[in-house]
């Protein structure tokens, strides 16, 4: 499988031609509520005339503050990552405001005209080491930190889909092979299977998902407890926390809320 395949598996890589940005379209005024589970459109490529050419979609894992008090949203590494190896620190990211979709019915791959008019809600601050797992690389805890604009963000803990709603109201442990957890991806909303143990750095799992789930919140009740990339895969999100804090900055003694 091609560099290029493995990350429109994992994040839903689209390239179009065509597609027009709006020229002088005021950018929206209300806040755009986002949450776990929130799709994010990021990697936007436009040419001369302002047409969009490519982009990727994945979903938010978190939501919360820093202990700077930054608005702060999560989402896996591989979604910021070129085909080059470029880790992208300052690409722009956007809500995605197409429907949400489920495992019957996948949410599309398009940018809607809505997305445009609000504009970037964030920009992304900091690019982990993504998971490798299907090329052999180095292992990573595969996760990016968001610095969300508060002036566009309403962040809330509850997001809902077609198959399912999903509150998270706190941050939990890995729990016992076996138990059954679920994730909110936009793409395909709420898949749910049993944790199958670790596996390196992250966990297997039997939640399904298909790319744009990239970095969809696994929950265990209402605590999250990782971060989804693909291949039936989650990092814990204490690990990603933990390594958080260790690089300081923007993300930094993260909470909910």
């Amino acid at each position: 499988m091609s560099h290029f395949l493995r990350k429109l598996c994992a994040a839903g890589a689209v390239l179009v031609a065509g597609f027009a940005v709006p020229a002088g379209v005021a950018q929206a005024e209300t806040k755009v509520s986002v949450g776990p589970g929130t799709g994010i459109i990021q990697r936007v490529g436009l040419n001369p005339d302002g047409q969009v050419t490519a982009f990727y979609v994945c979903t938010l894992t978190a939501i919360g503050h820093d202990g700077a008090g930054n608005l702060v949203g999560l989402s896996n590494a591989h979604c910021f990552i070129d085909d080059a190896g470029n880790k992208l620190v300052g690409d722009k990211v956007y809500v995605d405001t197409t429907p949400p979709g489920s495992a019957a019915s996948p949410a599309p791959f398009t940018v809607s005209p809505e997305t445009l008019q609000i504009g970037p809600i964030g920009e992304v601050t900091y690019v982990s080491t993504p998971n490798n797992l299907l090329t052999g690389g180095t292992p990573g805890l595969d996760y990016a930190v968001i610095k969300l604009d508060p002036a566009k963000v309403a962040p809330t803990p509850t997001v809902t889909s077609p198959s399912g709603t999903t509150t998270v109201t706190s941050i939990g442990e890995v729990p016992a092979w076996g138990t059954r957890m679920c994730k909110q991806g936009h793409r395909t909303g709420v898949t749910c299977g049993a944790t199958l143990g670790r596996n390196g750095l992250w966990y297997r799992t039997l939640i399904w998902t298909l790319g744009g789930d990239s970095g969809a919140p696994v929950i265990n009740g209402n605590a999250l407890v990782g971060s989804a990339f693909g291949a039936q895969h989650f990092t814990p999100i204490t690990s990603i926390l933990a390594d958080m804090n260790a690089q300081g900055g923007v993300g930094a003694g993260f909470h909910l809320g």
